[in-house]
């Protein structure tokens, strides 16, 4: 299968005009390396927000807290013209999403009150001239997204219903029906509703939508309202399960609470947005319905008719698009080669790439990008010798521009120079990054550890990573391949792990390690494979080849299909990568199990830590029990650790040290000069 390329590359070059090898200034004397405990000192700066008139912008600024065990967040209001930083929100460590009245004058944003189970995350208001903050919801339940109306005189939430049987649950009648939602569930899922409470005077909040319909609970956006003020544009699924994930665009009448089916609209939607003109409404839909790799955005009249495919020329994955404000165009943003890119798209069909140079913004599975009035763009961006710092243009033809230095310290230490490449693989051609110890010479021999993303629809991008330069500071080349089904090389390479979970990524995988061992520096015996979630698929996977690799690390790793579509949060939209369903005839069945990683596990002889937390809902640990025991069972050097959390791979500072330091220590005891075998 081809992929679109310009023209064919030579093995391993670098990759054009598309910031190919980025190099970072030598190491000097006085440098030290990044060390492991560096990762808790990264400042992370997200959530930008242009201010109405284009002079100021909101950014959310978070820090690692180890004696909390939180990143404590605060919004730091800053000048355009003159650089001023003043904090806007101080004292709520919980603080996020702060957005500016349409008329300038207030920020609104989320934080959570009262203790234990008390504690909610409620909406809040904060008036600009005089500081005052008030809080507008008491909603039972977490706000979960908002959006001010046009006249900033009201604003849409959206906030889980309350459990209807709560006082049944409460003296121990708590049984539920279970549906298309992960095997971790303790409780029925609540559906995610609309509600509307006024900005200016105080009056309970009013609800707008009822009922089993749900918001999907992992939208970043899912309703807009009309420039009308009058009418929100929603995306709605027909229940609250996690699984039952086809999705309608609906209007939803303001006054009257009156929904109606968009006509036409795709049943797998999100990300609906008025044009500002209000004539154009666009949404996020994927080329292949129902499979959901390949998203792209479509417009259609906000009244409804026929959709414009308007992307579909760029051939990526897009993460996000906003408006233009003179309603020509979208700004749109996906991971592309080596960064992530935005394009300028008209209505008109006519496209550009904005020059962002090294430049890379940040999300995953999102952009952080925002929009200005005047056509000036405020992102959030890391380059590979910078964690992230805000970035501002004057215009979508304007050279980005560094406004904030909160990273200075881990920007001064002696990083590791990051290299993208490409090489051949059957008929395509993956892609990947390499980051370099800081002294690397490449007269000599060094490990080769391999970390390979989730997803698969992700890439691994020439942008700061933390535990990748810890492990490079430690005198390993890291290898990040972008396998078959990474989401940066367009729709082809994107759909090619189609019914191919395995063997055509790991030939992928395989194909770029042997274009590195003829570089000359590569020690052939010390090759480690890890990786999370997907990637921990990979690692599993390549550990049944022939060839003796030192050492894994395999966190949150899917190795069977089985569990994925039985047990996960998203089980049967698993069928979109691997196939129907495997309890319709044997075939399928077989076609899960010989697509597994563990239908290779009589063949793992690999030394192998397992990192796993126990209420993961993605990837059910049930998964990580039998890689251990398929691998303890045969005498394989293997250890498990387990972290009491219901997450897909840890959030706070405490416990994401550990899982790092466990991780480098795995690959310490293996790989390090005095590891066995040396």
């Amino acid at each position: 299968m081809q992929i679109i390329h310009p023209k064919p590359f030579p093995s391993f070059q670098l990759l054009g005009l598309l910031v190919l090898l980025l190099l970072l200034p030598r190491l000097s004397p006085a440098q030290r390396r990044f060390e492991l405990a560096d990762i808790s000192r990264v400042v992370n700066v997200g959530d930008p927000q242009l201010s109405p008139d284009g002079k100021s912008i909101l950014v959310v600024v978070s820090r690692p807290n180890l004696s909390t065990n939180r990143n404590e967040a605060e919004v730091v209001l800053m000048d355009v013209a003159s650089g001023r930083q003043r904090v806007l929100v101080a004292g709520r460590p919980t603080v996020k999403q702060p957005r500016w009245a349409p008329t300038g004058d207030r920020v609104a944003f989320l934080a959570r009150t009262g203790t234990g189970k008390e504690a909610h995350t409620q909406l809040f208001v904060q008036n600009l001239a005089s500081g005052e903050v008030r809080q507008l919801t008491t909603a039972v339940e977490n706000v979960q997204l908002y959006s001010w109306s046009p006249a900033g005189t009201a604003l849409a939430y959206s906030a889980a219903d309350a459990p209807a049987n709560a006082a049944e649950v409460a003296r121990g009648n708590d049984s539920f029906e279970v549906g298309n939602g992960s095997v971790t569930a303790t409780a029925p899922p609540a559906p995610d509703h609309i509600w509307l409470v006024s900005a200016t005077d105080g009056q309970p909040a009013r609800r707008l939508t009822s009922g089993p319909l749900s918001l999907p609970d992992d939208s970043s956006a899912p309703f807009a309202w009309a420039p009308d003020g009058r009418t929100l544009a929603c995306v709605l699924r027909p229940s609250a399960q996690t699984g039952d994930q086809e999705t309608a665009v609906y209007t939803l009448d303001v006054a009257t609470g009156a929904l109606r089916e968009l006509p036409g609209s795709p049943h797998r939607v999100d990300l609906p947005a008025y044009s500002p003109d209000g004539k154009w409404l666009s949404y996020q839909t994927p080329r292949e319905p129902p499979f959901f790799e390949s998203l792209e955005f479509d417009v259609v009249p906000a009244a409804g008719g026929p959709a414009r495919h308007l992307c579909r020329a760029l051939d990526r994955n897009l993460q996000r698009a906003l408006w233009s404000p003179d309603s020509k165009s979208l700004f749109v943003g996906g991971n592309d080669g080596p960064t992530v890119s935005i394009w300028q798209q008209g209505l008109d069909g006519k496209s550009r790439k904005l020059k962002l140079g090294p430049v890379s913004p940040n999300g995953s599975y999102w952009v952080e990008m925002s929009v200005g009035r005047r056509n000036a763009i405020a992102v959030t961006a890391n380059e590979p010798g910078r964690p992230a710092e805000l970035y501002y243009l004057a215009s979508p033809t304007a050279a980005p521009r560094r406004l904030t230095d909160f990273n200075h310290e881990t920007a001064a230490l002696a990083l590791g120079r990051m290299e993208a490449v490409e090489w051949q693989s059957d008929q395509l051609r993956p892609d990947g990054i390499l980051t370099y110890p800081p002294d690397f010479d490449p007269a000599k021999k060094y490990s080769l550890v391999l970390m390979m993303h989730g997803g698969p629809s992700n890439a691994s991008r020439a942008a700061f990573y933390g535990l990748g330069q810890a492990v490079a500071a430690h005198g390993y080349v890291v290898f990040q391949p972008n396998y078959r089904g990474s989401d940066n090389l367009g729709y082809a390479f994107q759909r090619a792990i189609r019914d191919d979970a395995g063997a055509g990524p790991g030939r992928d995988v395989l194909a770029g390690i042997a274009e590195l061992e003829r570089r000359g520096w590569v020690d052939t015996s010390r090759i480690a494979l890890s990786g999370a979630s997907y990637g921990g698929f990979m690692t599993a996977w390549l550990m049944g080849e022939s060839r003796r690799w030192r050492c894994a690390v395999a966190a949150a790793s899917v190795v069977d299909l089985l569990d994925s579509y039985n047990l996960s949060d998203n089980n049967i939209a698993n069928a979109g990568h691997y196939g129907p369903s495997p309890w319709l005839s044997a075939a399928n069945l077989e076609h899960y199990r010989v697509q597994s990683p563990l239908s290779r596990a009589t063949r793992w002889r690999t030394p192998t830590l397992i990192l796993h937390n126990v209420g993961d809902f993605r990837v059910p640990i049930s998964n990580s029990y039998k890689m251990y025991h398929a691998l303890k069972d045969n005498g394989v050097p293997v250890r498990f650790v387990a972290f009491p959390i219901a997450a897909h791979v840890p959030g706070d500072p405490v416990r994401s040290a550990e899982w790092n330091r466990l991780w480098l220590d795995w690959l310490d005891q293996y790989l390090a000069p005095n590891a066995p075998g040396r």
